[in-house]
């Protein structure tokens, strides 16, 4: 944690597992997911190289245990383990995870959804942790929220 807070200014945080070779479900718990947990909504953590199918097991394990979604990225692929989002969600964060960035109207498009429909999906995905988000000026002038992939 204190590398994280060291770094104020980084937004992702990319934790290596190459050559991890054990890991039980306390530690899992205690050190990784707590940390994913304590930074969604303000960092985005996620884990690449993660291959060994015993340490994915207790990571996702202890991440479902208590609800919070954690991202593991192995080459171009991200998956999402642990928490899961809600029935209702779930297509919205496919869709997200497929881009580098989504937006509320053309997710809304894409599903058919109204836009505060689309809107609503995002943000909840976002403070459940799956999804970072960032403003930017919508073309109206007003504020457009981008969501994207963690990591």
């Amino acid at each position: 944690m204190s590398f994280v807070e060291a770094n104020p200014g980084q937004a992702v945080f990319r934790l290596s597992m190459e050559g991890v070779e054990q890991i039980d479900a306390s530690f899992a718990s205690e050190a990784i997911v707590e940390l994913v947990r304590r930074y969604r909504c303000n960092k985005g953590i996620c884990l690449v190289d993660l291959l060994d199918p015993e340490l994915r097991f207790n990571i996702d394990l202890a991440a479902a245990r208590v609800n919070v979604p954690v991202a593991i990225w192995n080459g171009n692929v991200i998956e999402m383990i642990g928490g899961q989002p809600s029935q209702g969600n779930r297509e919205a964060l496919e869709y997200a995870l497929k881009r580098p960035y989504a937006r509320a109207a053309e997710l809304a498009d894409t599903l058919s959804l109204s836009i505060a429909n689309a809107s609503t999906k995002f943000k909840q995905l976002w403070e459940q942790g799956f999804l970072m988000r960032s403003e930017s000026a919508a073309d109206s002038g007003g504020v457009e929220f981008l969501y994207r992939r963690i990591g």
